[in-house]
């Protein structure tokens, strides 16, 4: 047995739940963008994905890319004034290395991501974004 208004009210219903979620997933869209191949001293391969949602902007490496065998490489990055920013350790003392790091909210925007070594305080390689990424 059904009722005959029932079908009335669901629909209707149905319709307005999906419109609200639909507008709550399209302010939480994650846009990603990828540089260009790393070129420099020591690293040559591998390159980086930018993606963020709101406030947490993240930086993380591809796959192929080679952990470089020096003392001390580090996250670096280049913002679109030219500004410089020191960031995380790549290499953590258990073996194991930062893939990807969350950027801090002093840095607004991100034109080059390089690995930089601080105990020899040298470039060892760069990869540049088309555009800065924000």
């Amino acid at each position: 047995m059904t009722r005959k208004g029932s079908t009335n009210t669901i629909v209707p219903l149905v319709v307005l739940l999906c419109a609200a979620l639909g507008a709550a997933l399209a302010g939480h869209t994650t846009e990603s963008h990828v540089t260009g191949m790393f070129s420099g001293a020591k690293v040559n391969g591998g390159s980086v994905t930018h993606s963020g949602s709101g406030d947490h902007q993240v930086l993380t490496l591809s796959p192929d890319f080679k952990v470089p065998d020096t003392p001390a490489p580090h996250w670096q990055v280049v913002d679109s004034h030219g500004n410089v920013f020191l960031l995380q350790r790549l290499v953590i003392k258990d073996g194991t290395f930062n893939e990807s790091i969350t950027l801090p909210s002093y840095v607004h925007d991100v034109a080059k991501v390089q690995i930089w070594c601080a105990w020899a305080e040298v470039l060892l390689g760069e990869a540049s974004f088309d555009k800065p990424v924000r």
